[in-house]
């Protein structure tokens, strides 16, 4: 069945007899043509503006239910195209249908538009229908809660809180864990602002995070943002396994460890290596859960959802709990000094057991033996044992003492505010059963492993596929499970600095109260709650994140803008990210064999603020653009809000660790220029290519205020290049020289001119400009390509010169190939252009360079010792000067000397021409061999007289050529236009038969039209071309450019460039084809030549 659009014709309603009366007074209906057809030209480029959309079965809600359209929308197909096109009322807009689809298809096409679900519902999908050829499409039908809120849920609360959060609380004291909290969170909800604005501007395919910012800042910011988020996410998957791990062997099976250190300064070093061997193995087993059923792990979210709501339950009730009847968890002191409470049972030194008084397993530990009289620690002996309660209760008032920060280095006992008696260093021994801090402490350091915390506010986001309605759920969504998420944090802040002992906060893995873990203490009804709870909840989370990971960088490796990840794009038949997924796997393992939870949370913190700072920096940017396409569901937003958001992650990053920030800048930067350089070019509609554009505008307008200064004086050229028949660059060398002149810096506009009107020539001016761009990247050309489309050439280079650039941006010279093939054309336009093109840079006050010989310039291979020679003849504002010095700035020309050659008269003294020459290049700061040569007055040679005298004797006969062919060219549109008329007079008469054109050119006709249109001075006859004498005046110039040519070839025929001033054309117009004979007479004999002529101003100046 053929999928069609329904018209309803304007004026209709739901009368069918309207519809058989239109159709009975059709004539003739009109051929639609289909998209594929008619509007090829505008084909790929459209195809890429607009997404591609499913088709729909169902009638078309919009009109009657009767096909009479054929579909004019984008993927049209074959069957369709010979369909007749009936809506009369629409016939003014009839051609336009094969481009332009009519309103009500388009509404129609859009309402049945069905969004991919995403990530692992489509590959589930795959799995089960892997023998069907179509997959069927179920409309998503997640709401807020299921979709978005559970999800960012069950991210956000995780690992730090059941592992870290009690010792932070301990560490930092309750009122700056609620700063270190209060931050965080602000951080994620700003973010979570920001990233609703622009996730309700649009449709957010899968890819989340990465798929806003790439769309919102351009494809260098995306890709850098997109891998940070990625390894941020591989990372955090690395911590999830290290957490579980640690319950693992800790908490669980703690004889399970394979490690065992003799030696208790050993202890923390057999751990890691437990966890790095666990770690692994862990790693390996979740990697093959991925691999092979990854529809499991969305199966199981719900259960490692559960574990950690329960878990969170689990403390809230024991914290109540505590009000009534705390949990007995008895903590050992002596002194002041906490004890691990693992090799003895009381809390005594003696015991009293049948009347007579013993030692306990604590006086063993302490002592050499367990008799009364032995040798004990000191610090053993002058202080007593306490007993204290772990969980004193909420109406205890021990929140008074937790209120305050308890920082410290590595291997500081944890003590209690209370009095003890001091005792000698020895005192400390490391084999005591002291707790003590495991690493240093400082206020920056609980912030890096806090923050992991509040991270997974895109879980929401990352499913938008998925929802019902994604843009009022994932703002809603997301900011309720931040709010929620706070809320707990915040509270448990507060209740565990309420509730527990300090010295219990402190003691990171519960040795104080026989191994449990502290939060578990707390919770109701058994500790064990929270340890099964949390070591689930951390499988899940390290399963969700290798199983978003791979898919993360799938979809970067998708767009093609990081070319050395293509190879990720790929997987198994179903989409599976298989080579993705090893990747990322091998990136964890980094991250396991570092082996410390307290070491790799910073490292995942760095790269998720990197993410949120670009979401904020997407927001504000588009926001203060006013970019027309700016239009979110979602109005609680304001760009101060994303900047305060964007400072504070930033401020985050530093605070955390500033060489970690540096580096994940390092690693971002280095990405987003390998993308600059190296990557795809897309367009996205970017915020960044806005504010491109606005601070250009801002520039330009800057510009135009005043024209530079000589000291900003540089070339800002506009090339003209010439095209062959294929509309191929011919002198692909101009450009290369280009490059060389400017090496990237300035403006260098490229120009064409292509004979016709634009109706006509519109497809090869486009052909011509990808020609021209493509020569331009070859030869390595930064700037702009401009096709001019022109009756003729002189006006289309008239055109160019006059109106290339923008306000300020405007070329200040023209540079131009040498029309080396002027003689041999027949057509005198060839030079005439050439010469107009001169005059028009002149009264443009624009300097003009005229390469000879281009081709023969160097491409890119560097030339060896050799010079660039200058010859100043006379005076034009520097050009000479600077040019040569511009020049040596590229690595082609840089080995090449500069030499300047000036020419004394007669009259001139030389020597202080020399020396004047030299003081001038001194302060110029040129480097430059400088000489003067002498041109003596010298008779005019019969050699000269002879040139002169062809040069003139050829114009004219190319003059009298040139009057011939126009006279004859008159006559024959005379009878045309005389048969036109016969012709329309005797139209209606059929066996009519137009007259023949007979051109008689007789001697009489030739002489009356010649004398009918003479001017003043009309030429002369074929036989008055020998009785000629020169006029003196080009005698004299052709003397002056023969004996300069003479002495330049002389002095410069070895040179690699020799740059020479270039003689302004004839006032008089009638002189011009003598003005290239003179031309050609100065350049003969010369390889590679570089004619200059300024533009009227000085371009180089002595002072700084």
């Amino acid at each position: 069945m053929t999928e069609r659009f329904v018209v309803v014709p304007v004026g209709q309603g739901n009368c069918s007899g309207n519809d058989d009366e239109d159709e009975g007074l059709s004539q003739e209906p009109s051929t639609l043509p289909a998209a594929g057809g008619g509007g090829e030209d505008l084909g790929l480029d459209e195809r890429e503006a607009v997404p591609i959309l499913e088709y729909s079965r169902e009638p078309n809600k919009y009109g009657d239910g009767n096909p009479k359209e054929s579909s004019p929308f984008i993927n049209n197909t074959d069957n369709d195209k010979g369909t007749l096109y009936d809506g009369k009322n629409m016939a003014l807009f009839e051609e336009e249908m094969d481009s332009n689809p009519m309103v009500s298809s388009l509404l129609s096409k859009l309402a049945n538009y069905t969004n991919l679900t995403q990530g692992v519902r489509e590959h589930e999908e795959a799995d089960e229908e892997e023998e069907a050829k179509k997959k069927t499409v179920k409309s998503p039908q997640m709401g807020t809660f299921i979709g978005v809120y559970l999800p960012c849920l069950q991210n956000i609360l995780g690992v730090i809180l059941f592992l870290r959060m009690t010792w932070i609380v301990g560490t930092a004291g309750i009122l700056e864990s609620f700063i270190i909290v209060a931050m965080c969170c602000s951080c994620t909800m700003l973010t979570a602002i920001s990233m609703s604005a622009i996730a309700t501007n649009g449709v957010v395919p899968a890819g989340g995070s990465y798929y806003m910012i790439s769309r919102s800042l351009g494809p260098e910011f995306g890709g850098a943002v997109g891998l940070c988020f990625y390894l941020g996410t591989t990372f955090a998957g690395a911590m999830y396994i290290l957490g579980t791990i640690e319950i693992l062997l800790t908490y669980i099976v703690p004889s399970a460890a394979i490690f065992k250190a003799e030696d208790k300064a050993y202890e923390a070093e057999a751990m890691l290596n437990n966890m790095r061997v666990y770690g692994t193995c862990c790693l390996f087993l979740m990697a093959l859960v991925v691999f092979v059923g990854v529809k499991y792990v969305n199966k199981l979210a719900l259960v490692f959802l559960a574990c950690v709501v329960l878990s969170i339950l689990a403390i809230y009730a024991g914290v109540i709990k505590t009000i009534f009847e705390p949990p007995d968890f008895p903590v050992c002191l002596l002194g002041n000094r906490t004890l691990k409470n693992h090799g003895f049972d009381k809390c005594l030194k003696t015991d009293i057991i049948d009347n007579v008084t013993v030692t306990t397993k604590l006086w063993s530990l302490f002592c050499d033996t367990p008799d009364l009289n032995s040798t004990c620690n000191e610090y053993f002996t002058l202080n007593n044992v306490t007993a204290i309660q772990g969980i004193p209760g909420l109406t205890s008032g021990v929140i008074s003492e937790n209120m305050w920060s308890s920082y410290g280095h590595a291997g500081m006992l944890v003590e209690k505010t209370m009095n003890s008696v001091e005792a000698s260093e020895s005192s400390r021994d490391i084999n005591l059963p002291f707790v003590v801090n495991d690493i240093a402490t400082f206020f920056t350091l609980l912030v890096g492993i806090y923050f992991p915390s509040v991270t997974g506010i895109m879980a929401g986001s990352n499913r938008s596929g998925d929802l019902r309605d994604a843009q009022r759920s994932i703002p809603i969504g997301t900011i309720l499970a931040i709010a929620t998420t706070t809320i707990i944090y915040l509270s448990c802040v507060v209740l565990f600095g309420a509730c527990i002992e300090g010295v219990v906060l402190r003691d990171k893995f519960g040795d104080s109260v026989k191994g449990n873990l502290v939060i578990g203490t707390l919770s109701w009804p058994s500790p064990w709650v929270i340890v099964i709870g949390s070591f689930f909840s951390c499988c899940g989370a390290g399963l969700q994140s290798l199983t978003g990971a791979p898919r993360l960088l799938q979809a970067i490796a998708r767009d093609g803008i990081v070319p050395f990840l293509e190879v990720f794009g790929h997987g198994k038949a179903n989409g599976e990210p298989t080579w993705a997924l090893l990747l990322t796997a091998g990136i964890c393992e980094t991250g396991i064999l570092i082996a410390s939870l307290d070491a790799v949370a910073p490292i995942l913190s760095m790269f998720f603020l990197m993410c949120y700072l670009f979401v904020n920096l997407a927001c504000a940017l588009q926001t203060l653009l006013r970019t027309p396409n700016w239009r979110p569901r979602f109005k609680y937003y304001h760009w101060a809000l994303s900047f305060l958001g964007m400072s504070l992650c930033l401020a985050l990053m530093f605070i955390s660790s500033w060489y970690y920030a540096l580096v994940a800048m390092l690693i971002a930067g280095c990405i987003y220029k390998y993308i600059e350089y190296r990557g795809a070019e897309k367009e996205w509609g970017d915020g960044i290519r806005g504010l491109s554009l606005n601070a250009a505008r801002y520039a330009l307008i800057r510009l135009e205020e005043a024209p530079p200064h000589t000291k900003n004086w540089r070339p800002q050229l506009l090339v003209l290049l010439n095209l062959d028949s294929e509309l191929r660059v011919k002198h692909p060398r101009l450009l290369s020289f280009t490059t060389q002149l400017k090496a990237g810096k300035g403006l260098t506009i490229v120009g064409s001119v292509l004979e016709g009107t634009y109706l006509t020539k519109d497809s090869e001016s486009k052909k011509a400009e990808q020609n021209i761009k493509a020569a331009m990247t070859t030869e390595k050309t930064k700037g702009f390509c401009h096709v001019v489309v022109s009756s003729n050439l002189r006006d289309g280079i008239s055109h160019l010169i006059q109106s290339a650039g923008l306000g300020g941006m405007k070329h200040n010279s023209v540079l131009m190939a040498w029309p080396g093939s002027w003689k041999q054309s027949n057509d005198p336009l060839s030079w005439k252009n050439f010469i107009e093109t001169v005059r028009e840079t002149t009264a443009a006050h624009q300097a003009l360079l005229v390469a000879k010989n281009v081709d023969s310039f160097p491409h890119q291979d560097r030339l060896g010792e050799g010079t660039i020679d200058v010859w100043w003849i006379v005076h034009d504002g520097g050009m000479l000067m600077l040019l040569p010095f511009l020049l040596r700035q590229h690595k082609v020309w840089r080995k090449c000397k500069m030499r300047i050659f000036t020419v004394a008269q007669m009259d001139d003294n030389s020597i202080q021409m020399k020396k004047d020459l030299q003081m001038f290049l001194y302060h110029l700061r040129l480097d430059a061999e400088v000489e003067v040569v002498e041109m003596h007055d010298s008779d005019i040679s019969a050699f000269t007289y002879e040139k002169t005298l062809v040069m003139e004797q050829r114009s004219q006969m190319l003059k009298q050529m040139q009057l011939s062919r126009t006279e004859r060219e008159r006559e024959a549109q005379l009878i045309h236009d005389k048969n036109t008329a016969s012709h329309a007079a005797i139209n209606d008469k059929a066996d009519a038969t137009p007259d023949r054109v007979h051109m008689t050119w007789t001697k009489e006709k030739l002489f009356t039209e010649r004398n009918r249109n003479r001017e003043p001075n009309a030429s002369m006859g074929v036989r008055d071309l020998f009785n000629m004498k020169p006029n003196q005046s080009n005698v004299r110039r052709m003397h002056t450019a023969v004996k300069l040519n003479e002495v330049v070839v002389n002095k410069s025929q070895g040179a690699q460039l020799v740059l020479l001033n270039m003689p302004g054309p004839p006032r008089n117009r009638g002189g011009d084809e003598n003005y290239m004979e003179f031309l050609e007479v100065l350049l003969e004999g010369l390889n590679r030549v570089l004619l200059v002529r300024g533009g009227g101003r000085e371009v180089i100046t002595i002072y700084s």
